[in-house]
């Protein structure tokens, strides 16, 4: 419900509805409404981290911490979960969305989001040194944009272009996220 309608338009009722259980049983299970959005975002949220640092650590063990690599171990934790697991991942996809469009979620963005976010700018720091970590963490968050956008507007991209499944959209995320990266921190090709 909060992936598909974002805390305001999520009420206890309806949740309880999808549930089966009395709105009552929500809240005194889940708490307040606010508490129980934290708990949803939060419980996948601990997964996809570990799912990125070890595809991280992977790429650093085997040598590989190229700019790609760095990328790829960010965005494809979770666009596999997608392809693997399907509507619970992508739903995820959209409430992170939410999670990330808005200011008063910032705690939890914080909480659950930064820690990982900040072990990437590490890594992205070391593959391009020339450029800030100011410069880094914006061209950070346009990938992360783009990356929900998959989950969120994949339907704009058919809309404009039918025909559009002969693409692979996470390929393409992170061909322009390098590209990007590259292009403003003096590494462009």
């Amino acid at each position: 419900m909060f992936s598909e309608r974002g805390f305001d338009g999520a009420s206890i009722r309806d949740i309880a509805r999808v549930a089966g259980v009395q709105g009552a049983l929500v809240s005194h299970h889940g708490g307040s409404k606010e508490a129980l959005f934290e708990a949803v975002v939060a419980r996948r949220a601990e997964v996809l981290a570990k799912a990125r640092q070890d595809a991280l650590a992977a790429a650093k063990a085997q040598g590989r911490v190229e700019l790609r690599d760095i990328l790829a171990a960010f965005v494809e934790p979770l666009s596999d979960r997608v392809a693997r697991e399907g509507a619970a991942w992508l739903a995820y996809g959209r409430l992170i969305a939410h999670v990330s469009a808005d200011p008063r979620w910032r705690g939890i963005a914080e909480r659950y989001f930064d820690p990982t976010a900040q072990i990437f700018l590490d890594a992205l720091a070391e593959a391009l040194p020339d450029a800030s970590r100011a410069e880094l963490s914006t061209r950070l968050v346009f990938m992360v944009s783009s990356m929900l956008s998959i989950f969120t507007s994949a339907w704009r991209m058919e809309g404009l272009a039918p025909g559009l499944g002969a693409v692979d959209p996470v390929a393409a995320l992170l061909a322009f996220s390098e590209a990007g990266f590259r292009a403003h921190s003096g590494h462009a090709r």
